[in-house]
């Protein structure tokens, strides 16, 4: 039986012949490889947090306050780590969380490509962004037969939020992701500093410039016009949501909504009272608020208030010790940020799936060590807050 772990046996025997990896294995390693790549502008977009960036520290800082204990005496040489999620067995806890700026990460401007064609070469979902340089049927069809998932920026127009959604369905995402918290950016200086918002530049918006209800607004195709087109993206981006929309979110599609942004329990109840299909307990890595409480550390409360709904969970994951610590404390899958988004900056789909099975087999490994042998071993054993 193949496990995840296998993978540092591939590499290893690999250097036998002289081979070390193209992509570093470690996230610091990554990280620098990454930033000497990527342009500045892209950097600083992709990098950045909200204000001083306390919170986005505090979002990957606050997993060394939580620790598991390992078991002994535990025949765990065949280990699962495959879950069940709106009705599909996956092959393991990740995710590829959304990324705005992908399509900007690698050097042909098709970053989005390369994430899909790099979920299909893991079997990780990937939650496409509304923002993408590439319409999100092309991204659906890149990623051959792995789910993926569509995560909606909710416009103030209806009819041109319902048209996303359709659009999505009929690709085959298999869930739409409504972000919450995004209907207005929050005050990032790296971004403020050089004066740079790519969105106004034009990037990343091949969603709405081919949708036949935002061109229908236009006077002139978005190419012919491109000043226009970026105009009339800014005046419809961002509808605050409130609870009373949830019937018209719900009655928008039949695929699974997931909202994203919950980190209150009391939200999460009533988030599910209403109709959502599943919780995405996330601070958006402390991009749009600053001050706020490691996501981590929110986490426990918003899963008990779940019940047997599933919690999706992002923010701070940099390793697969990160990812077993939320998975034992209580979330159905776990999401994966920059580090992939890194990967793409190195060596495209190829870059992204070699991070993608590195965190994969640092997890496996990690459960075979502590003698957790399945995922409800891992969640039975739980993990202690420790006091420092």
């Amino acid at each position: 039986m193949a496990h995840y772990g296998d993978y540092q046996n591939e590499i290893y025997f690999a250097g036998l012949a002289g081979v070390v990896p193209t992509v570093p294995v470690d996230f610091a390693s990554l990280e620098a490889r990454a930033a000497a790549a990527l342009p500045p502008s892209v950097l600083g977009y992709l990098q950045g947090g909200c204000g001083d960036e306390f919170t986005q520290r505090q979002n990957a800082d606050a997993f060394r306050h939580w620790g598991m204990t390992p078991r002994m005496m535990v025949d765990a040489t065949r280990r699962d780590l495959s879950i069940d999620l709106f009705g599909m067995t996956l092959p393991s806890p990740i995710f590829m969380s959304p990324v705005g700026i992908n399509g900007l990460c690698t050097q042909d401007g098709h970053g989005d490509l390369a994430a899909a064609r790099a979920s299909a070469l893991t079997g990780v979902p990937l939650i496409q962004s509304t923002l993408s340089n590439d319409p999100i049927e092309d991204v659906a069809a890149a990623m051959g037969d792995t789910s993926g998932f569509f995560q909606l920026y909710t416009p103030k127009d209806k009819p041109l939020a319902e048209s996303l959604v359709h659009r999505a369905e009929a690709a085959g995402y298999k869930a739409i992701v409504v972000t919450l918290d995004t209907w207005v950016t929050g005050w990032r200086p790296r971004d403020l500093n050089v004066a740079n918002f790519p969105q106004l530049r034009g990037h990343v918006l091949e969603n709405y410039f081919s949708d036949p209800v935002f061109r229908a607004m236009l006077a002139k195709p978005p190419r012919e016009d491109l000043p226009a087109a970026v105009r009339q993206w800014a005046g419809t981006f961002g509808k605050v949501l409130t609870w009373d929309d949830m019937p018209w979110l719900r009655s928008m599609t039949k695929l699974p909504i997931v909202l994203k942004g919950i980190c209150h329990a009391d939200d999460a109840r009533r988030a599910i009272d209403l109709g959502a299909d599943a919780i995405y307990c996330s601070n958006h890595g402390g991009r749009q608020a600053n001050g706020g409480i490691a996501a981590i550390d929110m986490l426990p409360a918003v899963v008990a208030s779940s019940g047997t709904v599933p919690v999706l969970f992002d923010s701070g994951i940099r390793s697969g010790s990160d990812v077993v610590k939320a998975l034992a404390l209580g979330a159905t899958a776990v999401g994966i940020g920059r580090p992939y988004t890194y990967g793409l900056a190195l060596d495209g789909a190829n870059g992204a799936a070699h991070v993608l099975k590195c965190i994969l087999a640092e997890a496996d490994l990690l459960m075979a060590v502590n003698g957790y042998p399945t995922l409800a071993a891992v969640r039975e054993a739980g993990a202690t807050r420790m006091g420092y």
